[in-house]
């Protein structure tokens, strides 16, 4: 039987990361159809339709919805539309994996879990990061340790020029990254920030000192003006070290690295291309594996494990910057 998909938003990132996962999740599965894409730029979503295989465009989702009736929906909309649209798309009764973040604050995400629960579907929240084959590799070698072993994290997320008027909605990735790792739900976190205002008036360093259920301590600096492109991460425990450099948009880092050491010697040291034999960055980056992990737990009649609920802290520590807030208690 097949399994037919859609697709809502045909933008610059869906272009990149998610129309060519679905033509590579389709071309190994020969029952998923590609049955429609839709973005309110007709043209837009008729050259995506041509580059990435799907068989009609349109440029109203619920009238694709209606003409396609798939069996999942996949949203890429900007930050501001995507509540409005996954609540409008679930309480039509069809499965959804939307782009990251759920919302721009705790209520905003709290509509689009009531909304799934009401209707009964599936859904997904596309935190690539919890999907890059390394960090993927990461958390199965924590995975061997309990989360009150893990003493700290730390994670640097670099940027070059980024002036944006709210950095929360990119710095989410970094606050999710770190909540995954962990395995724990963030408990306290006190922020600080340096201001910039000569090169923007809402761009800033911000810096997160944070303390886990689990006990373990974490350090996060996000700085959007730097003379690099990186994400990287040190987890410590007990006599080990796990050292990540994430391969993050084909970045100074790409295709990647993952070091682990056992009191001074090095028990893993790997890269991203021979964890998962090929260096395309939607691959590398986690976008393939969010996508292929959605349509696999549908097609199975699984419910996928990353569902919206489980990005709610991470929206409201995401809206506490963008509030700028001094501390943020669970």
């Amino acid at each position: 039987m097949a399994f037919t998909l859609c697709i809502v938003g045909c933008g610059s990132l869906s272009n990149r990361a998610h129309g060519p996962s679905y033509r590579d999740y389709a071309n190994l599965h020969p029952d998923v159809v590609l049955a429609g894409c839709c973005d309110i730029d007709g043209a837009r979503a008729e050259t995506y339709r041509q580059t990435h295989g799907f068989a009609r465009a349109y440029t109203d989702f619920r009238e694709m919805l209606a003409a396609e009736k798939p069996d999942g929906v996949c949203l890429m909309a900007p930050v501001g539309l995507t509540c409005e649209l996954s609540c409008a798309i679930l309480e039509l009764g069809y499965p959804l994996l939307m782009e990251k973040p759920p919302g721009l604050d705790g209520d905003e995400c709290s509509r689009m879990i009531a909304a799934a629960e009401q209707a009964g579907v599936a859904n997904q929240v596309s935190f690539n990061r919890r999907y890059c084959p390394l960090i993927v590799d990461l958390k199965q070698r924590l995975g061997e340790f309990a989360p009150q072993d893990i003493q700290d994290i730390r994670y640097d997320f670099f940027r070059i020029g980024r002036k944006d008027a709210d950095f929360s909605t990119t710095a989410i990735h970094g606050i999710d990254t770190v909540k995954f790792l962990a395995g724990s739900d963030y408990q306290r976190i006190r922020f600080t920030y340096r201001e910039y205002p000569e090169l923007g008036p809402t761009v800033a360093n911000i810096f997160m000192e944070c303390e886990f259920a689990s006990g373990a301590t974490a350090h996060l600096n996000f700085c959007p003006n730097t003379g690099v492109v990186i994400e990287r991460a040190t987890v410590t425990l007990l006599d080990h070290a796990f050292m990540l450099n994430a391969p993050i948009w084909a970045a100074y880092d790409s295709p990647g690295r993952l070091l682990h050491l056992h009191r001074g010697e090095t028990v893993v040291d790997i890269s991203g291309t021979s964890i998962c034999d090929a260096d395309q960055m939607y691959i590398n980056s986690g976008f393939y594996g969010e996508n292929a992990a959605f349509l696999d737990d549908l097609r199975a009649g699984r419910r996928p494990v990353g569902d919206i609920a489980s990005g709610l802290q991470s929206v409201e520590i995401a809206d506490c910057i963008r509030r700028r807030l001094a501390e943020y208690a669970e």
